[in-house]
């Protein structure tokens, strides 16, 4: 006699449940059916996120083998010519005595150096120190008697009779001044900022 297999009551009857629709298997190329790209579902409510911004890489700055171009400030630039004008007036005195000619010389190429390397807040300082600086740097070089009295008399003499050097230096710095200023003001208006008053 033929048996049939009956189902358990405890599985219930067979109820048919609805199947979710099925997703295309992308191949190996990562392309679909009628060659077209096979892109992920997204779940809803999930924005897609932005591509990244790529910044430019800064530019190497460029190395130049040219002269040191130090930015000073007005103490700075004060300081920087009292020290190197004593300094070559120490240096004048060892190497040729009592010749202010030598020392008067050497300070031309002090005065534009401090008119180039101070900063543009502070152009108007090197032609304000450079006489004192003149003056300090005369006071190993001035051929004075002994005592505080011949040292002055001395050091006033080198004034007088070297002022030539003391207003060609200061001319120097002054022109070297006045076209940095005109650059900036010129660079200021093409940006369109004030310069300050």
């Amino acid at each position: 006699m033929e048996q049939y297999r009956t189902r358990s009551p405890r599985y219930g009857p067979r109820q048919d449940r609805p199947r979710p629709p099925r997703q295309p298997v992308p191949s190996q190329s990562g392309r679909g059916a009628g060659d077209e790209p096979v892109r992920a579902a997204r779940p809803p409510g999930q924005q897609r996120r932005p591509a990244p911004v790529r910044r430019p890489a800064p530019a190497p700055a460029a190395t130049t083998g040219g002269l040191p171009n130090p930015r000073l400030t007005g103490l700075g630039s004060g300081l920087f010519c009292t020290v190197v004008m004593f300094l070559l007036g120490l240096l004048c005195s060892t190497l040729f005595g009592t010749s202010l000619t030598a020392y008067g010389v050497l300070f031309l190429p002090v005065c534009a150096l401090s008119a180039l390397w101070v900063r543009r807040g502070d152009l108007m300082t090197p032609p304000v120190v450079l006489p004192i600086a003149f003056t300090v740097g005369l006071l190993p070089v001035a051929d004075g008697e002994g005592g505080t009295g011949g040292m002055l008399m001395g050091l006033v003499t080198a004034l007088a009779t070297q002022a030539g050097w003391l207003y060609g230096g200061t001319l120097i710095a002054g022109l070297i001044v006045i076209v940095r200023r005109i650059r900036l003001v010129h660079r200021r208006r093409a940006a369109g900022v004030r310069p300050p008053t």
